[in-house]
């Protein structure tokens, strides 16, 4: 008994000195080294497409950075002035007078791509959509909305792969998109889904 006291203390210590001389393993510094060196990844690296990325012209060839939406619901439309659908012109107005104190903004981009029901432009465009239908949401310049040589943004709102929620791009004239608040896609409508449906109400209702 008298020699396992003795012996006790002894061992202790031979474990304290053999901690203290061993180098540090692998959950003491040389992990700490590790961290240190390993690269963190940005939060760009991280962050996925959203329609704030896109700058587009106004009616008038003005640059126009859609980040200037940031915390608005968009409705993003392709108009055209000599369409079967053009009186739809008027219930989008409806509609963006309904919930723009909301948070809704209407964007319209005219184009020729649909059966060449688009002849005007600049702020000829501008004024027909004014004088007959009283339209005062943004439009801007005519651009391409299908095919590859569709204007960026709408390469981003028809490919499922850029804007993370649908693949459908524009069949024809009116064609819809609805943007969350974040920039975010959230759904689709077709041409032929006229702005009082209440498909249409309900979806930008969830969102403001």
């Amino acid at each position: 008994m008298y020699n396992r006291f003795i012996m006790l203390p002894i061992m202790l210590s031979l474990v304290a000195f053999t901690m203290a001389c061993t180098p540090a393993g692998p959950n003491q510094k040389n992990i700490e080294t590790v961290m240190a060196s390993t690269p963190t990844l940005s939060s760009d690296s991280l962050a996925k497409e959203t329609v704030y990325q896109f700058t587009v012209n106004d009616l008038y060839g003005k640059a126009v950075s859609l980040d200037q939406y940031k915390g608005k619901v968009l409705l993003i439309v392709n108009t055209a002035s000599e369409c079967g659908l053009t009186p739809q012109l008027k219930g989008l107005e409806a509609i963006y007078q309904k919930y723009k104190d909301r948070g809704l903004v209407v964007l319209g981009f005219p184009s020729n791509d649909f059966g060449g029901q688009e002849p005007l432009n600049g702020e000829a465009i501008g004024e027909f959509c004014s004088k007959n239908y009283g339209v005062s949401f943004p439009l801007f310049e005519k651009v391409v909305v299908k095919g590859k040589d569709a204007c960026p943004l709408y390469q981003f709102l028809g490919d499922r792969e850029r804007n993370g929620k649908v693949s459908a791009k524009p069949m024809w004239n009116f064609h819809k998109y609805l943007i969350d608040r974040e920039g975010n896609m959230f759904d689709y409508f077709a041409s032929t889904t006229g702005p009082d449906s209440d498909k249409i109400h309900q979806a930008i209702e969830s969102l403001l």
